[in-house]
């Protein structure tokens, strides 16, 4: 996507280790636009035109749960666009929704069907706004309700798996053995608990970290890229590891990409 045609906004300090930001986009340009898994799931509020994804045979709702995914997709539009869009931290949305993060796998889901009467009711304020700085404050107070409403349940689990997905950046290729031992938890919790909050499974999310690691090294490289330094950064265990897993990710070999789009990572850039 093109980056400059977004507006970014940063989370009120309550939320920041909840949500990694918010942005909006406006267009009145036809959409055909290329994405990657990101490793975060999304809450989408569409105020104009619908977002279709070949690669699901699916059009996204007015009012859009965006889950995990382990696959590039296509986005089109042919009209004007305007949405507003919440980025989770990875492991954070089921707080929000009362529901496990993992029935969104692979899924783009209408949040009428979660028949959450709040969400509803947030959906109505922000589609009748024509503020969307305002909308963003409706959404605030929304989270911040959720978050009074929900967090003495979760927090203990939240930290456990927020641990975890600390050390998966730092390391993607942690093993999950260590990765449970860091939750304070047997293998077989850990991998429960993790996708249940993440919404994948935690050698999955490894996969789609390292691929995202990898973007962001090609994101600042300049010239040439050297595809063995950034199989080392990235933690492939060698060239070809990370040149397959790359192209499983999005298709294209490293270098194939390049002359695509600009490589950018949206894991490990923050906007805000």
């Amino acid at each position: 996507m093109i980056q400059e045609r977004f507006k970014f906004y940063k989370p009120c300090k309550l939320l920041q280790p909840y949500i990694r930001y918010y942005w909006v986009f406006k267009s009145n340009q036809p959409l055909n636009t290329f994405t990657f898994p990101i490793g975060c799931t999304q809450i989408i509020f569409h105020k104009q035109s619908l977002l279709y994804i070949p690669e699901l045979n699916a059009t996204q709702d007015k009012l859009t749960i965006s889950g995990q995914v382990n696959f590039s997709s296509h986005l089109y539009a042919d009209k004007n666009i305007e949405m507003i869009v919440v980025v989770f931290q990875p492991h954070t949305m089921s707080t929000f929704l009362n529901v496990p993060t993992s029935l969104f796998y692979n899924q783009e889901v209408s949040g009428y069907s979660l028949e959450n009467k709040s969400l509803n009711e947030l959906a109505v304020q922000i589609f009748e706004c024509k503020n969307n700085s305002l909308c963003i404050n409706y959404i605030e107070e929304w989270l911040l309700s959720r978050i009074a409403d929900n967090l003495s349940d979760t927090t203990y689990n939240i930290k456990r798996i927020d641990a975890a997905i600390k050390q998966i950046h730092v390391a993607p290729q942690t093993p999950v053995t260590k990765l449970s031992s860091i939750a304070c938890l047997s293998k077989k919790q850990f991998e429960r608990l993790f996708n249940s909050y993440v919404g994948i499974n935690p050698k999955e999310y490894t996969r789609i970290v390292g691929f995202q690691k990898a973007l962001e090294q090609m994101q600042h490289q300049s010239g040439e890229i050297n595809q063995a330094q950034i199989a080392y950064a990235s933690g492939y265990a060698d060239q070809s590891h990370f040149i397959r897993e790359f192209k499983k990710f999005c298709g294209y070999t490293p270098m194939s990409l390049l002359k695509v789009v600009s490589p950018y990572s949206d894991l490990f850039t923050n906007p805000v």
